[in-house]
């Protein structure tokens, strides 16, 4: 089966047979391998056997020059060729190193859609203080609560020498992206023609540090954000407001909406799961690739493969690219993305009995170095494969550290998509903005609103 590969059979059979409500910590021996044999994240830090993949040195390493606020992040594989281009004509030669979802892309888009192969760098990086919470996570961090919830964590990779597909899903969830980010992103959900309108955004997120500590008011929040339209005008000045919790079950996602028409702020009781978004285009749990509770399904571990995946996509996320040039019929300009080989964890959720979505499996492709989501295949309640996510990363390392660049969601059915997050055009992420909570709160959202 396609992802069933795994680079140790030992973990795998572990994984497969443990319950992840029984794990927890691993001991000192196991954690005293961060940093060794595996990377501060828990990556393995050995290449591969034929080389293809090469070992992990450090990653990209701190640089205050990284951004340039006119060209945007600068490339430092700029000068690297292509190996080969993977087209519809040679695709089943890949097979083993895609994912179904981007084969049945390729076969979709016969004549477009392509993916150009670059060589392989490791270039994930993360600040020392960051490593060393994660060192933390391994000896303390535990699942809790039907696995809904994680204790004595710090908010980055709470399991970095995973034993679970649920684990690993919150490795995703909790992954460091700085402690407060403010950001300007476009995206679109492009009709068959090519055609779009674009939708303009400015979000504020901050992250919280002070994580599961279930005594204290703010304990259970992962994550405060809002949301402000900028465009389309008819849509400008919307607000919302969101206290991301950790164990979303025991309390559920907290969200509000103010409306300039109405000047109120009014509370959003669905803000969640497969409530639509992107003009129908996504579900709410698609934002950064998946987000919110993973409590509706059952995550497997399927295994560890070496894949294809978007990763360094620094010429994709250049501010010489207008949206324009991005945004093109059935799927984003593939003359842009860059592909490597990289190898990725593959989990698989499967709909839980008596439970509801509209996706009724996932597979989830995430990056070893970052355990960001890199690749996701979803499925419909007709088990027919519907929408393939990409997420096209790049390390932004002047802070460092990993996140998306833009985020494309494509319909395979419809012969839609819908990209987001893109930057080309905007100012930089501001991620040394200083926040607190009392920034996110409804009286807050409705105090700015009114200006």
């Amino acid at each position: 089966m396609l992802g069933s590969k795994c680079f140790n059979p030992c973990l795998l059979a572990v994984a497969m047979l443990a319950s992840p409500l029984l794990q927890a910590q691993v001991d000192t021996t196991q954690a005293a391998r961060l940093g060794q044999d595996l990377t501060p994240l828990g990556a393995e830090r050995a290449g591969n056997a034929a080389g293809t993949i090469p070992a992990w040195d450090g990653g990209l390493s701190q640089r205050n020059d990284a951004l340039d606020p006119a060209g945007g992040y600068q490339d430092p594989f700029a000068a690297d060729k292509p190996l080969f281009t993977i087209t519809a004509a040679n695709a089943e030669e890949y097979r083993d190193k895609l994912s179904p979802g981007q084969l049945a892309l390729l076969k979709r888009y016969p004549n477009s859609r392509k993916m150009q192969v670059y060589p392989t760098h490791r270039s994930a990086s993360y600040p020392d203080a960051v490593y060393a919470m994660v060192k933390e996570n391994a000896l303390n961090a535990k699942l809790i609560e039907d696995g809904n919830g994680v204790a004595d964590t710090k908010n980055a990779a709470p399991f970095p020498i995973p034993s679970s597909g649920l684990e690993l899903v919150w490795n995703h969830l909790m992954r460091y992206r700085g402690e407060g980010v403010k950001r300007y992103y476009a995206g679109a959900q492009p009709q068959l023609n090519g055609d779009y309108q674009l939708n303009k955004v400015m979000e504020v997120a901050m992250f919280n540090r002070d994580v599961s500590d279930y005594g204290k008011a703010n304990g259970n929040v992962l994550l405060y954000y809002r949301q402000s339209i900028l465009a389309p005008a008819r849509k400008a000045g919307q607000e919302t407001l969101v206290h991301e919790p950790i164990n979303q079950v025991k309390n559920p996602r907290l969200a509000w909406s103010y409306n300039t028409g109405q000047r109120r702020v009014r509370r959003m009781p669905n803000y969640a799961y497969d409530n639509p978004s992107s003009d129908g285009m996504a579900t709410n749990d698609n934002g950064d690739m998946f987000s919110g509770s993973p409590d509706r399904y059952d995550w497997q571990l399927v295994g560890k493969q070496e894949m294809y995946v978007p990763y360094n996509n620094y010429r994709f996320a250049a501010k010489s690219n207008k949206y324009s040039d991005i945004i093109k019929p059935g799927h984003v300009n593939a003359d842009l993305p860059r592909y490597e080989l990289h190898r990725v964890w593959h989990v698989r959720g499967v709909l839980k009995t008596g439970v509801r979505h509209v996706y009724k499996q996932r597979d989830l492709y995430l990056d070893e170095d970052s355990y960001q989501i890199l690749v996701s295949d979803h499925y419909d309640n007709r088990d027919t494969l519907w929408r393939v996510g990409e997420a096209f990363s790049i390390n932004y390392y002047d802070q460092p550290l990993v996140w998306s660049a833009g985020i494309g969601l494509y319909d395979l059915i419809s012969g839609r998509y819908t990209i987001g997050t893109l930057t080309n055009e905007e100012v930089p992420y501001d991620f040394n903005i200083a926040l607190q909570p009392s920034d996110f709160t409804p009286a807050k959202l409705r105090q700015d609103g009114v200006r």
